[in-house]
């Protein structure tokens, strides 16, 4: 049984890696629902799937950068209000219910998706 669960966990990984760098960490949105499906609280899969990110979007970062796809000014200029945001992002999180948290990502998915599709 640890082998199966072990191979399971590894697939869901490559496609969390597949996803974050062919969307750019879009592999934290399928990190969330899979490690809640493997019976993880919310609040938790939210900050593991940061974990599972960072390392991620690291890799994906390089390697668009070593192929000329990465603008480094751009970046830089969005890093002080990202990180910011992540801060106060990460404080909201500590203070809201785990149903809220569950209906904001479940809204932000939804609203994105709509708009990634219709724009």
């Amino acid at each position: 049984m640890k082998l199966a669960e072990n191979i399971k966990t590894a697939a869901a990984g490559a496609v969390c890696g597949l996803a974050n760098g062919f969307f750019g960490s879009g592999g934290g949105i399928i990190a969330v629902p899979l490690l809640e499906q493997n019976g993880m609280e919310i609040k938790k899969a939210h900050a593991t799937s940061l974990a599972i990110t960072l390392p991620m979007s690291l890799v994906s970062a390089a390697i668009y950068y070593a192929k000329g796809n990465l603008d480094l000014p751009q970046t830089i200029a969005f890093l002080p209000g990202g990180l910011a945001g992540a801060a106060a992002g990460a404080a909201i999180m500590k203070k809201i219910s785990p149903v809220m948290l569950k209906r904001l990502f479940g809204a932000v998915m939804i609203y994105f998706g709509v708009r990634m599709l219709v724009f």
